[in-house]
């Protein structure tokens, strides 16, 4: 442990170095070098928006009817030209109910470029559609139904759990932790280019696609994490009135049976929606019947019984 932190204090002490030469012998190159950092780290930080929605279906392993979010995010790189991979990132699928209906929902992120270049152009956005599709389906072994139709809507679910989702995937790549090993050269900061493509699964366009075909083929590269089979947990949702039956709060009730802390627990609420996960345990996802108040919203965990109540005003 002492070796390793000897060694990450030399290269943080070499980085510094760099810079200051860098700073003293090629002023231009710093100030290009830190600037390209700060609009970097800033476009990092910005959230995904959702773009359009489409509605199609899971034909395999089991039958349901799948709504995939198409976001446009800076985060994810352009392609550097019609004839190279197209980045995109897919999240995690999330099974999602109203009233007796169950469908999943999947969000898929392009650069806002390449979303903006097919948006007045019904090939390319088709083409687009296609590779997500074909995307999800090698990634996550889904077999999809071929034809597909956009929604009214642009978002399937609420825009918090989206963002939610997809942030959550890209907050430390294992490649950047990798790359962070590696000792930066003076060669390196003077050439001020930072190459983020690889850290996104990419979407090769054939040459036919590029001079504007619509055959398509892909060479997808997964980008979530391994998926665990978690369990639905059961549960009792319920709107608690005053005397006047006027509608004060709704209360969850959730059991969790072999957990034994509320430490373990990671549980998410916006003003429309619930996310409540145990670590390769138990996951349920629950859309509320009316809007909540987030910043009064208290959740206590009862040991004895492994039960979990979230206690929600409403707005």
């Amino acid at each position: 442990m002492e070796s390793s932190s000897k060694g990450l204090l030399t290269q943080v002490t070499q980085f510094w170095n760099l810079l200051d030469d860098l700073a003293e012998n090629n002023p231009e190159s710093y100030e290009k070098f830190i600037q390209q950092q700060l609009k970097e780290g800033k476009q990092l930080c910005v959230a995904p928006e959702p773009q359009l929605c489409l509605q199609t279906k899971i034909l395999k392993p089991k039958e349901k009817t799948l709504f995939i979010n198409l976001c446009q995010w800076k985060r994810i790189p352009a392609p550097q030209s019609t004839t190279h991979p197209v980045p995109l990132s897919v999240g995690r699928p999330e099974d999602m109910s109203e009233a007796s209906d169950v469908y999943t929902v999947i969000d898929v992120a392009y650069n806002p470029d390449v979303l903006q270049a097919a948006e007045k152009d019904q090939v390319k956005r088709d083409q687009l559609i296609r590779m997500a599709m074909k995307c999800i389906e090698q990634q996550l072994q889904f077999t999809l139904s071929n034809s597909y139709h956009i929604a009214k809507f642009r978002i399937k679910g609420s825009i918090h759990r989206m963002k939610q989702n997809l942030m959550r995937i890209h907050t430390v790549p294992t490649d950047l932790r990798e790359q962070m090993r590696k000792e930066l050269t003076l060669e390196q900061i003077r050439s001020s280019t930072v190459s983020n493509a690889d850290q996104f699964p990419q979407l090769l366009l054939p040459q036919s696609q590029a001079s504007g075909k619509t055959e398509c083929l892909i060479e997808e590269i997964s980008s979530t994490e391994i998926q665990v089979e978690m369990t639905r947990p059961a549960y009792e949702l319920k709107i608690v009135a005053d005397q006047n039956e006027k509608p004060l709060k709704i209360e969850l009730i959730v059991e969790l049976p072999g957990v034994n802390s509320v430490s373990l627990c990671d549980l998410s609420v916006s003003e429309d929606d619930l996310l409540i996960e145990v670590s390769e345990k138990y996951r349920l996802h629950l859309n509320l019947p009316e809007p909540v108040d987030t910043e009064m919203t208290t959740a206590k965990f009862i040991k004895e019984k492994a039960t979990l109540i979230v206690t929600m005003p409403l707005v």
